[in-house]
This record gives C-alpha cells, structure tokens and sequence, in this order.
C-alpha cells in the first residue's frame, strides 16, 4: 500500500471529532493492507511505529530541511518501515548524523503530506485524535468482527498489530486461540476511583478490601525455564530485582503470572517513597529513571520486597476468567507472606478500618475489589475501585513553561492534560508549578527537551510528546472555561513523576469532572 493512503486518512481523522467516522476511515484503509503490512501500519496509525523509540527528537527532524516530491506518490507502509529499522540500527559514535542522512533520503522521496506525516511519526506526535482504542475498533470493523474478542487478544499479547494480523488474517477463530501464556506479557487490569470505602463498596457489594501501596506495578512471569519481571507498561526489568526474582523461585509451582507491587523499604520497615522506590529501579534506563526528591541518605540500607495481590496464571491454566473469590485463596497458598493484606466484606465501618491501618502503616489507601470480579486485562474496570484521603489524578504534560527568577533556564510550570474518551486526544484541564523540587525540575527540563514537538511562537512555550505521566494531587475541581475541558484543577500540585503508567491509561476528562462541586457536576 502506498504511504500517501496513510498520510490522507490520518488528516481526515484528524480533522473530525466523530468517534465513529474515525473507526470508519481508519476501517477503510486497515482492510486494504496486505499482510506483511498490517503490523507496521497499525503502529503508524496509532502513532507508535513498531520499532518503539528510536532517538530520533524533534531538532534532528526540525534540521533535515529538503524539497518534497513533486512527483506521483511513490514510497509504500514498509518503506517507511524498513527506514525506522535502519534507524534503530544505527548506533555509536557518528550515529546521528547517519540517522540524520537516512531521513534525508526517506523525505526526498515523499510528497508534502507524506513528508508531514513521516515526521509525525518519527518523533511520536501524530496529533489525528485516534490511540489504540479507536484503532482496536477500527481493525474489528475492518475485520467484520465484534471489538470485544480484537481487545482481548490484543491485551493478552500485549501487541495490537500482533492482535491486527490475526483478525485480519484468521479471524474469530485466531483470535479465540489467543491465550495467557506465561512468559508473555499481558496489559494489566487498571482500577476507577471510588471517594470512600462506602461509595467503593455500593458499587462492588462484597469485595476483597486491600492495601494499596505506593510501590511500582510489577507483572511477574515465571516458567519451567525462566524468570522475568516487567513493569506496568511491560518494561523487562528482572535484571534489577534480584530478590524477587529469587522469592519467585521458590514459589512451589512450575509456571505462573502474578500482578503486585514492589516497594522498597528502609531498616526500620518504613516504606519509601514511590519516587525513591523508582530511582532504585530504574538506574540506568531512560524509561524509569526519575530523580529522588527525597532527602534519605544514599547510604542508608533498604530492601526491595514484592507483595502480590493477583495470579492469572498458575503450573498451566488460565486464571484470569475466574472471579476474585477463587483467585485470591490461590494466591495466598502461592506466595504466602508476600500476599497484599486483604480483607473481604461488604460492611463500610470494616472497610474503614482496613484504611486506617493501611495509612497507620504508611501506605497510601486500599484497594475496594469486587470479589466476583475477573480479571480484565488492559481494562480500567469499575470492579476495582481506589480510596485514597487525598485527591489523586494521573495527567499527562503536555506542554511546559519556561521559569523565572530562581527558576530560570529550567522548564517550570507544567500544562496538564486528561484523557477524553470519545475523541481519544488529551484536553488541558489546568497548570502547575508547585511541589517541583529542584532535582525534579532539573529531569523534567531533560526529559520534555528530549521530546520536544515544537514551541509557542514566543518561544516560552515547549510542546512535548505526550509520554510523561505525573500523578497530581489536588483539592478538587471547578469550573471554567479558559481550558478545553471546561473545568480547571483546584490548588494541584505534583506528587510526582509515573513512569510506570502508560499515557494511554490516565485520568479522563469524566474524572476530573467528578471532582466538581455537586452543584456544578456533570
């Protein structure tokens, strides 16, 4: 197929706010590649080539300055495609001038709209409105399936051009074959927030009451051969937890997948802070490394331990169809000690002092889980709610501005954004600059330059990728209208940098309305 087909339907889909006209154009075109295609073009179109992040930013592709062709469309999806494989090649010293020149070639070669889109493409802003949700559709449309079984495979792969292929390919019964397997990461069920453990519980009736820490989501896959742990946006990262890996050794099973937690933990048992747990976890990977703003010692001892909270997979079988009520006793004759405390009840007034215990214990809330609930991979499903005393949203930085006084040369106060469902874009809800210390600011200004999409016309503007994911905390909401949304965040600060949640799985403009006064509440 030629790429000119990708780049106009990704302006038409950009140009509407329909949900349904989006799945439909990007059905049109979905169902006219050939197979070796597939893959490729749905990570262009979902704005994710295959190939992930290839360090290729905006000033390299801002640099390469070259007349499009004037001619008839000539390039296709897999020329694109074998160019991002060249690229991610091309390392060491003198890299990125040949990066630079490969670029080159591939946009001499492109029309002006293929050159508009190839960019978009190479530094991950492809502003059409249309993630993987809308995508997931469009490929069941394209299919002529239902989206339900497309969602599923792809969340149990973890891959929906892998996902894509098979619909596309072998249809239902493909799909159907698609499994849990151990060893192969899945997307990660997510959780809705409740205002209490009463409220939690009129929606879930009786459910297991969990603490919820502040750790980093770990996924761990063990089989007869292997150990290997990912993070909730299924980054490999066993190398950095020995001693998990070695309590799942252990484990008396031959395979199995379990969902949870790691935390570290000072000598005292005082657990730290999530920022600090991250730091430990991800020295030396660009994905997960935050700066502490913690003042703890570097020198001080601490320990990093798991603590589980669900098994999908046990010595073979598939668990994640059973209800939580034959999960969690699973669970708990696995890993023991290591199982997340819970309790199960419908009753508020027991509920309740399952949270003070939790903060009484430094941790950040509970977990209110509907106890005949399955396990929804990739979902964010209303049978599991959180219950936090304090206002917590993930927001996605858009944008940032450049700082004044002490804090300038260092790019200060943040633009926000939430995720809006129907037209799956990110909506600026609010700014802020407070709760940033001076080792975060000093990050935050590297990793939004890193990928930097553009600037205002003053310049004191930096639009970034829309990769980084910080947790704010807030008062509450009111509305507005000087932001898209319609509503405004209420004194917010951020509690912290989330590089273990995907962008994808943020906030939505619904839950930050939820946050409105009654009177004012949608």
């Amino acid at each position: 197929m030629l790429l000119v087909r990708l780049a106009e339907t990704s302006n038409a889909v950009g140009a509407t706010s329909s949900r349904k006209l989006k799945s439909e154009l990007l059905a049109s075109v979905i169902a006219d590649l050939g197979r070796s295609e597939i893959e490729a073009a749905i990570g262009f179109l979902t704005g994710a080539a295959r190939q992930g992040r290839v360090g290729v930013g905006w000033a390299m592709v801002d640099n390469v300055d070259v007349e499009p062709n004037p001619g008839d469309p000539e390039l296709n999806v897999l020329d694109l495609d074998r160019a991002i494989d060249l690229i991610a090649a091309t390392v060491g010293p003198g890299s990125e001038g040949h990066r630079a020149k490969i670029i080159s070639g591939l946009l001499r070669r492109a029309t002006a709209q293929e050159q508009h889109f190839i960019r978009q493409v190479l530094i991950g802003d492809l502003r059409q409105g249309a993630l993987s949700g809308v995508v997931t559709d469009a490929v069941a449309k394209a299919a002529g399936l239902k989206i339900a079984p497309v969602r599923r495979a792809a969340m149990l792969s973890g891959d929906l051009g892998h996902a894509a292929v098979i619909a596309l390919s072998d249809g239902i019964e493909g799909l159907e074959a698609v499994t849990l397997i151990a060893g192969r990461p899945i997307l990660p069920m997510l959780a809705s927030t409740a205002a209490d453990v009463g409220d939690a519980l009129e929606q879930t009736g009786l459910a297991s009451v969990e603490w919820k820490l502040d750790g980093a989501r770990i996924q761990v896959h063990r089989t007869a051969t292997d150990i290997r742990i990912y993070t909730r946006n299924l980054n490999d990262v066993t190398d950095r937890l020995p001693a998990v890996v070695a309590i799942v050794a252990d484990l008396p099973c031959s395979s199995t997948v379990l969902d949870g937690e790691v935390l570290g933990f000072l000598a005292d048992k005082t657990p730290l802070a999530f920022q600090d747990t991250m730091s430990e976890l991800g020295r030396d990977n660009d994905r997960l490394s935050v700066e502490s703003d913690s003042t703890r010692d570097s020198n001080t001892a601490f320990s990093m331990q798991p603590f589980f909270f669900d098994v999908m997979e046990l010595d073979g079988t598939s668990l994640i169809d059973e209800p939580l009520s034959v999960r969690r006793p699973i669970l708990e004759e696995l890993v023991g000690a290591h199982a997340i405390p819970a309790i199960r009840t419908d009753e508020p007034r027991a509920a309740s002092n399952q949270l003070e215990t939790a903060l009484a214990n430094h941790h950040e809330g509970v977990m209110v889980k509907a106890i005949d609930g399955t396990y929804e991979a990739g979902r964010r499903g209303k049978s599991w709610r959180k219950v936090k005393p304090v206002h917590t949203l993930d927001l996605v930085v858009l944008a940032a501005e450049w700082g004044h006084g002490r804090r300038q040369g260092w790019l200060s106060n943040l633009h926000l954004g939430a995720r809006d469902p129907d037209s799956e874009d990110f909506v600026m809800v609010g700014k802020t600059f407070k709760g940033l210390t001076d080792e975060l600011l000093r990050w935050q200004t590297e990793a939004i330059l890193e990928r930097k999409t553009g600037e205002s016309s003053t310049g004191h503007t930096v639009y970034a990728r829309h990769e980084l994911v910080v947790e704010v905390a807030l008062d509450g909401a009111q509305v507005s209208s000087r932001y898209p949304g319609g509503v405004a965040l209420r004194f917010a600060r951020i509690r912290g940098y989330r590089p273990d949640r995907d962008p994808q799985t943020v906030d939505t403009l619904a839950a930050v309305h939820a946050l409105l006064p009654p009177s004012h509440s949608h």
